[in-house]
């Protein structure tokens, strides 16, 4: 946002206010009182119309005017106090305004030298990418580098994954909007949140309540109302709720959960990263036919690993 933009809003929201001192002081003239007041007697007494009126009222009621004093300088008081917060709250708005517009530029550049380049193609995936604001899912004074082409720490020996892998791994899993997501490791909830805005239910599991809480927080601020979380352990799945179109496990078991694999559906995949802690894993793709069980290496990777 320009400075000229900036201040324009300002000079609104301060014309707006004073309109409204003005408007206000205006009701409280005297005029009303004054109008009350017989000025016939002023030339016999010498006064002049104005001190004779003075005069007059204070005779009425001598503690009048200053009421009225008092009255106007608490309101003066009271209209310099709102215009330093509106306006305080006018400078918020505009950094709030221009904090936005750089972080939806950001998401776009993100977009378009990390993913476009790297070929993904999915038009779903590269949209909810766009719109899903990932500086939200990270610590406050981390979110300059929300956007930066690394995976970063959300507390708890925790991390929100490279904005590629989150891509990469929901585009091998070919997401359409109704389509029923298992989801092992919230995490952040950054991953579940992508998931949600292509149209999938998402059912999510996360082991540590923090983070369960804090994700849930999140996706609820933002609205994702097609989001289902919870504490527990993710090698036990969501039995109650299986069985489910896709599988996405965001943390590295030493090998493949076999409970997980009984929760697909016939035609299901599940993505999981596999391998030792603190080693390079192997992320696979795993396709459920009938009984038939294959499995297709993709790509090394590093996860945290996944514990019970």
């Amino acid at each position: 946002m320009r400075e000229n933009d900036k201040n324009s809003i300002r000079k609104i929201l301060i014309n707006y206010l004073c309109g409204m001192k003005r408007k206000a002081h205006g009701a409280r003239e005297p005029g009303h009182i004054q109008k009350s007041v017989e000025v016939t007697s002023t030339a016999q007494r010498g006064d002049s119309p104005a001190q004779a009126i003075n005069q007059r009222f204070l005779r009425v009621n001598p503690c009048s005017f200053a009421v009225l004093n008092k009255r106007r300088k608490l309101k003066h008081c009271v209209s310099v106090i709102s215009l330093f917060y509106l306006m305080n709250f006018s400078n918020c708005m505009v950094k709030a305004i221009v904090m936005d517009q750089d972080f939806e530029k950001l998401r776009n550049k993100m977009v378009e030298e990390q993913l476009k380049t790297r070929n993904i193609k999915s038009q779903a995936v590269l949209n909810a990418m766009r719109t899903v604001p990932r500086h939200l899912f990270v610590p406050e004074n981390l979110q300059s580098h929300a956007y930066d082409d690394s995976p970063l720490q959300i507390g708890l020996n925790q991390t929100i994954s490279q904005p590629y892998i989150v891509a990469y791994m929901t585009e091998q899993l070919d997401p359409v909007p109704g389509m029923k997501v298992l989801e092992i490791g919230t995490g952040s909830g950054y991953q579940t949140a992508i998931l949600a805005q292509i149209g999938c239910k998402v059912y999510s599991i996360e082991l540590l309540e923090e983070l369960a809480a804090r994700a849930e927080k999140t996706l609820a601020r933002l609205n994702f109302e097609n989001v289902k979380t919870k504490s527990g352990n993710g090698y036990l799945g969501w039995p109650e709720e299986a069985p489910f179109d896709v599988i996405i496990v965001t943390a590295a078991p030493g090998k493949i959960p076999e409970k997980l694999i009984g929760q697909l559906k016939d035609g299901g995949k599940m993505i999981v990263p596999v391998g030792p802690v603190n080693s390079v894993q192997s992320l696979k793709l795993i396709t459920k036919k009938g009984n038939e069980i294959t499995e297709k290496d993709l790509l090394p990777v590093l996860f945290v690993p996944m514990v019970e």
